[in-house]
C-alpha cells in the first residue's frame, strides 16, 4: 500500500510539469503559418508558390492551403497578374502598431500634417519596408493628384525622389537586390552608374522628380537622421507640376528640410532623453 501511495504522490507531483509542458506545446498549424509569414519577411519581396513553400520547408500543396487562410485574414495578399504572394493589409496594420513606438514616427506625424496645411501640397512619410520604402502616412494636398499615393505604397528605386533618397542614405547591401529586381535585365554598368548619381543626392540632401513616374506631377524627397546619421524617414511633398515649385532653393524646398531639420532635432532630443 505504502508503495502505492508514493506511486500516486509521484504521479500528482508530476502533474503541474506535465501541465506547463502541454500550454507550451502551442498551436502547431499557427508556428506552420508563422513560418511562411517569416520567409516573406525574409525574402523582402514577393514571392512565388513554390519559392515560399520551400523556404518555410512545406510541400507546395500545403504551403498553398496556409496560404488560403492568411489569405483571408489579410496577413498574405497574392498579386493575380503575377501570382507572386506579399504581406496583405493586416500585416500593415501590425506594422503600423509598432511603427508607434518609433520616435522618428511620433515626431514626423504632426510637424508633416502642419506642412501639408501650410504648403498646400500632399505629404507622405516613407520607411524603409520589405520591398522598398513604404508609404506609412499620407497627406493628401486640397487639390486631387492624378496619382496613386496611399499607405502601403512602395516607391520605385530608380524611378522616384523617393527612392533615389533611399538609396542614397542606406548601405548599398540593403538597396542593390531590391534595385536589380526591379530592374529585370538591366546590366551592372547601369547599377553603376545609378550608385555614382546618389553622390549628388547626398551632397544636397534633397532629390526632386519632374513628371515622373506620373505625368503632370513633380515631387521633392528629403531623408531624416537620427544622431548616428542612419536614415529612419523619407518625406516627400507632391504636387502638380507647375503648382509646386522644385527648384533646390524654393520655397517648397525649404519649407520641406525645415520640416526634416525639425523632426530630426525632436528626435535627437527623445534619444538623448533615453540614453
Amino acid at each position: 500500500m505504502a508503495r502505492r501511495k508514493a506511486g500516486e504522490a509521484g504521479t500528482q507531483a508530476d502533474e503541474p510539469a506535465a501541465r506547463a509542458d502541454k500550454a507550451q506545446r502551442g498551436i502547431q498549424s499557427v508556428e506552420v503559418g508563422g513560418r511562411l509569414l517569416v520567409a516573406l519577411a525574409v525574402a523582402r519581396a514577393p514571392m512565388p508558390l513554390a519559392a515560399l513553400a520551400e523556404a518555410a520547408q512545406l510541400a507546395p500543396a500545403q504551403a498553398h492551403a496556409y496560404l488560403v487562410s492568411l489569405t483571408r485574414l489579410g496577413l498574405i495578399k497574392r498579386d493575380h497578374l503575377s501570382g507572386r504572394y506579399e504581406p496583405g493589409p493586416l500585416s500593415l496594420q501590425l506594422g503600423m502598431l509598432h511603427l508607434e513606438q518609433d520616435a522618428a514616427w511620433r515626431a514626423a506625424q504632426p510637424r508633416v500634417d502642419a506642412l501639408a496645411q501650410s504648403s498646400g501640397f500632399s505629404v507622405a512619410i516613407s520607411i524603409a519596408g520589405p520591398q522598398g520604402p513604404t508609404i506609412v502616412r499620407y497627406v493628401p494636398a486640397s487639390a486631387p493628384l492624378h496619382v496613386n499615393l496611399h499607405v502601403g505604397t512602395v516607391m520605385a528605386l530608380a524611378a522616384t525622389a523617393t527612392g533615389r533618397v533611399f538609396c542614397a542614405f542606406q548601405p548599398p547591401a540593403l538597396w542593390q537586390p531590391l534595385w536589380r529586381a526591379q530592374q529585370p535585365g538591366a546590366a551592372e554598368s547601369d547599377l553603376a552608374a545609378f550608385s555614382a548619381s546618389l553622390g549628388e543626392i547626398r551632397a544636397r540632401g534633397i532629390e526632386r522628380s519632374i513628371d515622373t513616374p506620373s505625368p503632370a506631377v513633380s515631387s521633392l524627397s528629403v531623408p531624416v537622421l537620427d544622431a548616428a546619421g542612419v536614415l529612419r524617414l523619407v518625406l516627400t511633398l507632391v504636387g502638380s507640376t507647375g503648382a509646386i515649385e522644385v527648384d533646390w532653393r524654393g520655397a517648397a524646398a525649404q519649407a520641406l528640410l525645415a520640416a526634416a531639420a525639425d523632426i530630426g532635432a525632436a528626435l535627437r532630443d527623445e534619444e538623448g532623453r533615453l540614453a
